[in-house]
């Protein structure tokens, strides 16, 4: 695709924001990287799902860094090696919060239920949306760019609808890590300052593809007009 350069300047500001969170993850993380903790990743993640009843939800080790990530139709967690076996809060503290979407999924939490919905639709969108609108451009066709536009709007639903899923996630977390004990009072600040730095990547995420549809929405109807 045709590099564009005001398209760059209009999202600038989601850029901005995701290379601040970006450095605040990297920063959190190490920091957290350096306290020990009580659990490993994957204890404190197992007690958070045996404290809900939830014992048939597995926990399996994967490779990569920052990887991990909750399976709803399996039902497992994913743990990177690091996170799996380590001993620290910033361990703890990404394997509670992947926890915290098994809870959802168990309680049917009905963002989660609509974000999975969501998912083959985005997934579709978000590399034939664009190419239709431009295709539909190019031919002065407007339907076709009309389409276009709807795909990518699926994106955009996705991170907004995936917002709340997240933030509701790390909620959950914190609020278990400390009730069973896994992490005192003190020990949760540095749990909150990594839950909270990951939580803005998601912000900056669903404010880059809001600014993308508008300006592509913005440039469509500018084509409209001069035709």
């Amino acid at each position: 695709m045709i590099f564009d350069f005001q398209h760059l300047l209009f999202i600038a500001p989601a850029l901005l924001l995701a290379f601040v969170a970006s450095m605040m993850v990297r920063s959190a993380y190490a920091a957290g990287r350096q306290l020990p903790a009580r659990y490993s990743g994957y204890a404190a993640a197992r007690a958070m799902l045996d404290s809900a009843g939830l014992h048939e939800v597995g926990i399996e080790e994967i490779p990569g860094q920052l990887s991990d990530h909750y399976d709803p139709r399996d039902k497992v967690l994913r743990l990177s090696s690091e996170v799996f076996h380590g001993r620290t809060l910033s361990s703890v503290g990404i394997a509670a919060h992947e926890a915290g979407h098994a809870l959802q999924d168990a309680h049917h939490y009905v963002p989660l239920v609509v974000r999975n919905a969501a998912v083959p639709l985005a997934n579709f969108g978000s590399g034939a949306g664009l190419l239709l609108l431009f295709l539909g451009i190019a031919a002065g066709f407007a339907p076709l760019s009309w389409a276009g536009i709807f795909l990518f709007g699926a994106v955009v639903f996705f991170q907004v609808v995936n917002l709340p899923v997240e933030f509701n996630a790390s909620s959950r977390a914190k609020a278990q890590l400390v009730d069973l004990g896994i992490v005192d009072v003190d020990e949760m600040r540095a749990v909150r300052k990594v839950l909270n730095a990951a939580a803005l990547t998601y912000v900056a995420a669903t404010l880059q593809s809001i600014l993308t549809l508008l300006y592509y929405v913005l440039r469509f109807t500018a084509s409209q007009r001069h035709d």
